[in-house]
Formats: C-alpha cells, structure tokens, sequence
C-alpha cells in the first residue's frame, strides 16, 4: 500500500484534495456560535388576570397550572413569577429533550388546567411558547420626532416588526418590553354613574350587546331571484366616536342615556406602566429569544437584515438601534481565533524552516497542516458540531500537533539520504517501512485519549466532546497525511545534499549560511549538554524518581486546594443596571431617578449609549413602579477600561443617589441561562407559612453570605413591604341591604381594576375594550366614597357603608421554585474566589442559618456548575486508563506504558501552578483542555519511547536483547539524536500556545500571566526530556530480568 502510495503521486494528492473540498463544503454549511448548545430547553406559559394582585395570582392561577404541568416528561425544575395582573410559568427540561416535543407535552398539561383557572384568564388566554429564558439580543426603536410618542412606536413595532422577526427560523419569541398595545379605554366617571344608577357591569353588557360582529345571512339564494345578495353589519367598532354613541339606557319617551354621558372614550394603551428612553428619546425595546437547539448567529444576522429593509419603510422620524448583539462578540472572537490559525499557520512554517533549513523539506509539513485543518470541518458537520470559540481554538493548538508526524517523515526520509546515500524515492519507501507502525502506535494512544469524552453528559460533556473530539478528529487526518501525501511530497520534492566539489574550496557564506550556522552550532551544544544531563540522571536514577515523587506530592496537594469555577464572564461591553426605589414609589418618582441616574451613567467615558426602562424588573420580567433597568452599551474593548473596572466605575457612581438601590450586573456569558452574570440562588419555603417571615428569613440569609469573604455581593429583588390596602367587606351589613359580594367585587374591579367589555379589529390585530375609572377618581382611598353597587332592589347603595380600605403590606410578585414559595437570590463572587468556593460557601452558610423547613436551590448556570462537579476528574482517569491499556497492548507490557505516565504528573503540576498564578482557580476552559495536555505530551513520550521499546528486525526477542539491552551511554545517546526531532515540532507548538494565548481570548488569561504559564509548560518540558529515559531505561531493564 504505501509503496503504491509513494509510486502514484497522484493518488496521494487526490486523496487530499478531496478531504479539503469536503472540509470546504462542511465549512459553510456548519453553524457559527459562540458555544456548543448547552443550555437546556424551556418552555414558558404566559397567563394575564387583569387587576389581579400577585398574591391572587399566586393562589388561584399558579397552583392549578404548576400541578397540571409538575412532573411533565424530562422535566427538571419548574418556576412561576407572579406579579400584578401577569404569571410567567418557566418549565426548564434536561438537556437534549427535544423542544417541539417538549411545547407539545406542556401544552397538554396546560389544557387540563383551564377548567380550575379564572373566567377572566381562559377568556384573554393561556399562551405556551418554546425559547430560552435569556436574551439574545435587543433592538431599540425611537422617535427623533418629539411629537410622535412611545404608543405610536410600539405599536408601531409590534404591528410592522414584531411579526417579521417571529417569522425568523429560530426566533422563540421576539418581546417588546411594556404592554401599551392599543386599546378602546373607556373611563368612568362615578359620580355620573351613580347620578344616572347605572354600574360597570351594565357598562360592559351594553358595550357587548351593541359592538358584535354578526352574519346575518344571504337574500336569493337557492330562488328564482335573478342576483343572490350577502347582507353585512357594520360589525365591531373602531372609533372612540363609535363608542360615545352606545345606547345605555332608553325609554319610551324617546330619551337615551349613551356612554358618553357617564364616560369618556379614547383610543389609548391597555397598559402605561412601562416607558423606555433610548438616548433620553421616546422609544420601544425589542427583545428576541431563540429556541433550543437554534443557531444564534444565523438568527441575528436575519434579525439584522430583516430590520435593516423594515427601516427604509418606517415613518418620517423612527429610527432603530441594535442595543445588543451577542454576534458582535461572537464575530470579534472569531476574527481573532481565525487570525490566529492564519499566523499560527505562519509560525509553524518559520520555525520548521529554521530546524530544516531547506524551503523544499519545509515545504512538506506546511502543505499537511491545511488539509488536516480544512478537512476537519467536514468531520465536525458529520458529528453535529459547529463552528464555535472552542472547536476553533481546538483547531489552532491542533496545529502543533498535526505537523508533528509530517516532520517525523521529512525526517526520517533525510536521515535515510544522509546516512545510507539513497535516492529520494528510495529513501522514503525505507523510511517509511520503519515509521509507519509508530505513526499507526502513537495515533491510536493520542485519539484513545478522548474516548472517554463521548460518554461524559451535560454542559461539561458537552464542552469536552466539541473540544476533545475536534482535535481527535484532526490528528487521525494528520496520520492519514503522514502515510498518504507527506511521502508522496517526500519522494519528489526532496534532494540530497552535496558536498563541496573540493576540500579547500573557499566561498563566500551568505546571511542564510551565517544564520544557520550559528544556529546550528547553538543547538549542537545544547544537545551536547542535554546528552550529558541524560547520562547524568539515568547514572543517579535516585534523583529522578524522588524528583517525580515530589512532584506527585505537589500535584495531590495542589489538586485538592485549587478551587473550581465553571465558565468565566466574557466582556461583551454590555452592561446593565437595576434600580429600585422604596416599595410602592410611583413612576413619576422611579421617572426623576433614572433621569438622574441616566446622566451619571452617560458621563463614563467608556458608555457608548444607554437605554432606560421605566417601570420593568429585568431579573424577573416583572412590572413593578418602583422597578426600572438601564441598558449600557459600552464602547469596544480596545477604547476603554475592563469591563469589570467599568462596572465598578458605574457602581461608585450610582451609589451617590440614595433615593433608590442599584446594582451594575453583566450579561450571562452563554445563551439560555439567565440574563444576568452571578450565581442565581433559590430560597425555598416549604412550610407554607407567611411570606412576611419569609422574607426575614431572606433577609436574615443574605446577610449572612455577605459575612462570607467568599461572597462580594448578595441581594434579591423581593420585597413584602410594598404598601397595599386591604378590602374589609361588613357581609352581614351587605345581606341586610341586599348586596351580593360577587356583586361588589365586579363593581371594585370595574372601577379601580379594569374590565374587558369587548374587543375589537384594526390595523390586523386584536385589541381590547377596556372600562375603568378615569385616574382622578381612583387617586386615593377617599375615592371610595364615590362609588356606589346597585342592591337587589335596583337602588345604589355607597360602598364606604359596607366596605372600607384597610392599610396593609405585601409583596409585588411572588415566585415559586418546585411549587414551593420561593425568593430568588443574585449572588457575585468575590474578587480573587471562585464561583466553586462561593457556592461552597452558600452550602455551609445554609446549612448553619437556614431554620428548618426552609432550604435552597440553585438555577441556570449555578446549578448546571454542581451537577457537573467530580465530571471532570472522573474523565481525566478513565483518559489514563484507556491509554494505559492500549499501550500495554502496544507493548506487549504491563510495565513499560508506566515510563510514559510517570511523565504526565510533570506537566499537571506546571498547569496547577500556572493556574494559582494566574485566574487563581479550575475553569471549565483548562479543565476541557487537560485531556489535550495529555495528548500532546504521550505523542512526545512515545516518540522517545517507540525507539528504546520497540523492534526494527525481524526478529522480536533478537530486537529485545539488542535495543532493551542498552547500555546507559547508548540510551543518552539514542535520546540526545531524537532531541532534534521533539525540538521541531515542540517549538512550534510552544509558539502557536504563547501567540494564541495572546490573542484569542479575554477570558482565558491576561498576558503577563500567558507567558508564566508558558515559562511552567517549560519547565514541564525539561522534565519530560530528562526524566523520560530515566523512566524508560530503568523499567524495560526491569522488564528483561
């Protein structure tokens, strides 16, 4: 076969070719994200009881939904956030359930419901969507026209935009934030409704009765009549003027009482309770959530250009502003990490030609590192992967790896031109007669590596896998190269070196010459010492086995103090911040806040341009007149500080209000857990008892995290303080005047709630014919005094004589986790811990305050970090043992694969140590890349072992005695010629890992502390080199005897 292969140049180079279209192909067709989808499906359901407190909704549209629904197939947890007038229901499944499927089962659980909901819920409806719980990006739509307001622009938004972007593959929702659709408000005038004896319920009956849409039929059909006629209504009104003129009340004189006489009518919002500032203008947030499963980058570029052709079409003085992207990061670090491939693909080339000094041999492993990169792509579109920050920085530290069995050809080739005199063609077919079963050896311990991976689940497994298998997949193509291409290229492009035609012949070196001159005579005498260092250690054995077993000893007790993080915060240069002022604060008073506040944030130099949200709490899509949020698009990482300095900056800042709290937060760093960065924590309640004293036990709870070094900052936005007013009805007074309970509580929600009447058609969308009370008759609870209920016997009676408002407490949303009540908790670590000892932290702190019957939880990516824990460590040992195994086969030993392991422990305490100085603690990124550590390094070491354990005659015991038999001179020997070839190969992967780490990732580590990490891979590199004889000469002499 390989003497086919070496005959038929053309065949080797149609193979790869082909491997590089097909990689082509995969290329465009993989998706582009920032991570592999690791976020968990979820489905929420969205219920709307108008004027319903959240305690009401808490009790009476939660519990029959959260029951239904409890226990749907492969669900994980469930949670409710009921606040006033709304529930939001989020039901979060394992990873990999299918999320149509998912929608599907939901919806089911959520028809058995409707029966135990309230009429006016099953009335507006029950809505179950799939989509992540986290944002992917906004958009913001404003007026640079200050007479056009923020109701023209949502509606506006949600009638020529919303729908567009709902129609994008991917898109779960796309949620404006505020409810102002339009809307027919009908506001009643008491006093006149008390003067005319009319209620809100015959309000709403005559606006039933009057604004119908009907069918009455066809005239001449089946006749004798020449034409056949439909006849029409006029059908639902669309006009306030339409409104006015429903007939109340008329009598037989002639008189009438219209809705214009007790009310007036306009053409308004359903709702003003949120208002958003982009830029201090009048505008509307848009905010779109994915589905699982979906490509996040593919959906904001069609968002994205979507917009882009809606805006030639938007009415004179509306803009758009894309507040936030994720694919804006995204694309930043993909231009970086595909400049790195290019530059890394630079560096490996120089540094081979310095070592080979020949463009020709140089030539060879340049041209094998594209196709095994290339021809990756189409493997990973075979496996489901796409192209994200991992697989893609797996593709540039391949690139040190996959040159390697090229140069070990080139090499060899030259070794047989140089020693034995043969042609090129003759050179390479015996060259490749020797190497070709190390090549097929050490393929089979590097891919064996991640074998183990594949089994791993969760978001860690899947990190693994798309890390690991990527490389695996990269180094099988490069072994392929090394037997099909590389010595094809070796048999034509090499030539042998000539000698000078006479002895004494002078001439004239070059540059080049004197170059590679000097170079060489360096690297002769540290070969020289190198040989002298072997032979040293393998003389005094003692000093390398103590040295290793200092060095496991480290290792153990590095291992067991260094904490454990998960995924780290990326800088997006998006920030937000939330405010809250004290419980029940009007808008008017939250509105002067954020203005101030707004000009604090805007005078950062690092803010590029804010966006307020007035009226809205962002941790749980709660609307709240003491709540509002800040949107902060900061300008790019180059033109300005950290972002975490910028925060800090933000949070001094804000600090000198009092009038209200705020608290600066990042974006989560991976889609589909959270919308905000910290640990989310759940406080549960599962003794059913007061939410007053839940909320000291919170309170109490939070204080004690923030006794905790461990813990920065812990906080919640729950409150059971907001001021509230009870509804005492005197029922025994209410019989004796012949009042009906129910009657005065449609009465009350008539007048100080609201009440849909009707409903009508424009524009192609459904709005509402709300009635209530016109805001001045509903300002304080004196207001009472003007409302009257018709009795039983037709006469109005006042409610303040058999009603009155008693001044109470409670909170503005209630959250269930697990149908238990619950308070949802924010926690940051603290600078300098981990997000693995805060959460440690947070179980000891739990376990010694917590009173009984009350206990915590944890959500999104806080709670996928625990069920992760002891993943990691687990893999890694299975890793070793694969490889042990199949070394032992190699070797026919269970002895000999021990001076390859024994050097592992070496380059695991450089990584430990490189961690403590550097980020301080175990992140997901160095945990995925561990597996390729050892990868990396059992290249290396077979290479040095193949030559001391493996036979080259025919003879196998011969070979034993022969090359096993060595003496120590001979095995320092052996060592110091194969230096040359680790050197090559181990240059340029020390440069492609210094220079990638330099530029790829922000997160990874800062450069100062890139480049002690690489002075420790050093070191673990003259441990590998010294050591490994040692290892290796002592345990196959052991062998033998």
């Amino acid at each position: 076969m390989l003497k086919t292969i070496i005959k038929r140049p053309v065949l080797a180079t149609v193979i790869s070719v082909i491997l590089v279209i097909l990689g082509l192909v995969g290329m465009k067709t993989l998706p582009i994200t920032t991570f592999p989808e690791i976020a968990p499906p979820s489905v929420t359901v969205i219920a709307t009881y108008p004027g319903a407190s959240s305690e009401v909704i808490a009790r009476s549209v939660a519990p029959p939904l959260e029951n239904a629904i409890n226990g749907v197939e492969n669900m994980d947890y469930i949670t409710s956030t009921s606040s006033n007038g709304s529930l939001m229901l989020n039901v979060i499944f394992k990873l990999g359930t299918d999320p149509d499927q998912a929608a599907v089962n939901v919806q089911n659980r959520v028809a058995q419901a409707t029966s135990q909901l309230p009429t006016e819920v099953v009335q507006i409806g029950v809505t179950t969507m799939k989509r992540q719980s986290s944002i992917l990006s906004m958009i913001t739509l404003y007026s640079e026209d200050p007479n056009v307001n923020d109701l023209f622009v949502e509606n506006y938004a949600k009638i020529n935009i919303v729908p567009e972007l709902k129609r994008i593959k991917g898109v779960g929702d796309a949620m404006v934030f505020g409810n102002k659709d339009y809307s027919m408000r009908v506001w009643l005038d008491p006093q006149r409704m008390a003067a005319y004896n009319i209620t809100p319920q015959e309000v709403a009956g005559a606006i039933q009765g009057q604004n119908v849409e009907a069918a009455p039929g066809r005239l001449g059909e089946r006749s004798k009549e020449a034409l056949d006629y439909v006849i029409r209504y006029k059908g639902k009104n669309t006009e306030p003027s339409q409104y006015e003129n429903i007939i109340l009340r008329a009598d037989n004189g002639g008189s009438t009482l219209r809705l214009k006489d007790v009310a007036k009518v306009e053409f308004g919002s359903y709702d003003y309770g949120v208002s958003t500032l982009f830029n201090k203008k009048q505008g509307v947030m848009v905010a779109l959530f994915q589905t699982a499963g979906s490509n996040a980058n593919e959906i904001e570029v069609a968002a994205q250009a979507r917009i882009k052709e809606l805006s030639k079409s938007f009415p004179t003085g509306v803009k758009y502003n894309i507040m936030h992207s994720s694919k804006e990061s995204l694309d930043q670090s993909i231009d970086q990490l595909v400049h790195t491939l290019i530059e890394a693909f630079i560096l490996v080339f120089i540094v081979v030609f310095i070592f080979l000094q020949d463009f020709r041999s140089t030539l060879i492993p340049a041209i094998a590192v594209p196709v095994s990169i290339v021809g990756t792509f189409f493997f990973m579109s075979v496996f489901g992967f796409s192209i994200n920050l991992l697989t893609l920085f797996a593709l540039v530290l391949a690139i040190g790896i996959v040159v390697d069995d090229a140069i070990v050809v080139v090499e060899a080739v030259h070794a047989k031109m140089d020693h034995r005199k043969l042609n090129p063609r003759a050179a390479t077919m015996s060259a490749m007669s020797e190497i070709t079963g190390a090549i097929f050896s050490i393929t089979l311990v590097m891919s064996a590596v991640f074998v183990p991976v594949a089994f791993m689940e969760g978001p860690t497994g899947i990190f693994y896998q798309q890390f690991a298998l990527t490389l695996a997949i990269a180094i099988v193509i490069s072994a392929v190269n090394a037997l099909t291409l590389s010595p094809a290229l070796c048999a034509i492009l090499l030539k042998q070196h000539h000698e000078p035609g006479h002895k004494h012949e002078v001439k004239k070196m070059t540059f080049k010459e004197k170059f590679f001159a000097g170079f060489n005579a360096s690297f002769d005498k540290m070969t020289f010492r190198y040989g002298k260092s072997v032979l040293f250690l393998i003389k005094r054995k003692w000093v390398a086995f103590t040295g290793l077993a200092i060095v496991v000893a480290l290792f153990a007790w590095m291992f067991t103090k260094t904490p454990t993080g998960f995924i780290p915060d990326e800088d997006q240069s998006f920030l937000m911040a939330t405010i809250t002022l004290p419980a029940g604060a009007t808008q008017s008073r939250t509105t002067d806040v954020i203005e101030r506040a707004e000009k604090l944030i805007s005078k950062n130099p690092a803010v590029d341009r804010v966006v307020s949200v007035n009226g809205l709490n962002m941790l749980n899509f709660s609307i709240s007149s003491s709540s509002g949020v800040f949107m902060i698009k900061l300008k790019k990482p180059k033109e300005r500080a950290a972002i975490t300095e910028i925060a800090g900056q933000l949070q001094g800042a804000l600090s000198e209000i009092k009038e209200g709290s705020f608290f600066v937060l990042g974006m989560p760093t991976v889609p589909g857990f959270g919308n905000t960065s910290g640990m989310e924590l759940v406080l549960q309640d599962r003794t059913s008892g007061s939410l007053t004293k839940f909320n000291e036990t919170a309170n109490a709870y939070m204080g004690a995290l923030m006794q905790r070094p461990e813990i920065a900052m812990a906080f919640s936005t729950f409150n059971a303080s907001f001021p509230q007013y009870e509804l005492v009805v005197d029922e025994v007074k209410a019989k004796q005047l012949g009042v009906n309970v129910s009657d005065l509580m449609a009465v009350m929600q008539g007048y100080y709630g609201s009440m849909q009447a009707s409903d009508f058609n424009r524009f192609g969308k459904y709005y509402r014919v709300v009635i209530q009370s016109a805001p001045e008759f509903r300002a304080d609870p004196a207001s009472l005094n003007s409302i009257n209920i018709k009795n039983a016997m037709g006469e109005m009676v006042p409610v303040s004589t058999i009603a009155s408002l008693k001044q109470t407490a409670g909170p503005d949303v209630v959250d269930h986790h697990n149908l238990f009540n619950a308070i949802n908790i924010t926690a940051m670590p603290a600078p300098g811990f981990s997000t693995g000892q805060a959460m440690a932290a947070v179980k000891e702190v739990s376990a010694r305050t917590l009173p009984t019957g009350f206990t915590y939880d944890l959500k999104g990516m806080s709670r996928e970090e625990q069920s992760s824990g002891g993943q990691s460590a687990m893999i890694f040992s299975l890793c070793l043992v694969f490889v042990y195994f199949i070394l032992s086969a190699q070797y026919e030993s269970y002895i000999v694969p021990f001076a390859v392991l024994l050097g592992i422990p070496t380059g695991l305490l450089g990584v430990f140590v490189g961690i403590s100085l550097d980020c301080g603690y175990f992140k997901q990124y160095i945990c995925s890349g561990c597996p390729h550590y050892v990868d990396w390094s059992l290249g290396k070491k077979c290479n040095f072992d193949c030559g001391i354990c493996h036979p080259k005659k025919k003879s196998r015991e011969k070979s034993n005695r022969i090359r096993c038999g060595r003496s120590e001179s001979q095995i320092a020997s052996y060592f110091d010629d194969l230096l040359g070839v680790y050197r090559w190969s181990d240059a340029a992967t020390v440069c492609i890992r210094t220079f990638s780490d330099w530029k790829s990732f922000d997160w990874i580590c800062s450069r100062f502390r890139n480049v002690v990490r690489n002075c420790f891979r050093s070191v673990h590199h003259t441990g590998l080199i010294c050591s490994i004889p040692v290892f290796t000469g002592k345990i196959k002499r052991k062998t033998i005897r």
